[in-house]
C-alpha cells in the first residue's frame, strides 16, 4: 500500500508541473473504463500501478484509518470516495 501512495505523490507532482501530463490525466474521466486508462498513463509513465492495486490499497487506507480511531470499532459509516484514490488524485490536481 505505501508503495501506490508513494507513487501516487510522485505522479501527482508530476502532473502538477507537466501540463500535457495533467490533462492525460483528467481525461481518463471519460475514457469507458476511466480507472484502467489512468493505471495505463501511470504505466507509461514508469509506475507500474495496476487497477486492483489501486482499489485494494484504497480499501486498506480507509480501514487503516478507521481501525486507529474509536478503538479500532467500525463507529463511522465510508463516506463516498473516502477510499477512492483515483477520485482523490483527479481532484488534487485539478485547478
Amino acid at each position: 500500500m505505501a508503495d501506490i501512495i508513494g507513487m501516487l505523490d510522485e505522479l501527482q507532482n508530476k502532473a502538477l508541473h507537466q501540463e500535457g501530463l495533467k490533462e492525460r490525466f483528467l481525461a481518463t474521466r471519460n475514457d469507458p473504463s476511466p480507472v484502467s486508462a489512468f493505471c495505463r498513463v501511470c504505466r507509461e509513465e514508469g509506475y507500474e500501478i495496476y487497477e486492483m492495486e489501486l482499489v485494494c490499497a484504497g480499501e486498506d487506507f480507509h480501514a487503516a484509518m478507521k481501525r486507529s480511531t474509536n478503538g479500532g470499532g467500525e463507529n463511522s459509516p465510508k463516506l463516498a470516495g473516502q477510499d477512492d484514490f483515483y477520485e482523490l488524485f483527479l481532484a488534487a490536481i485539478e485547478d
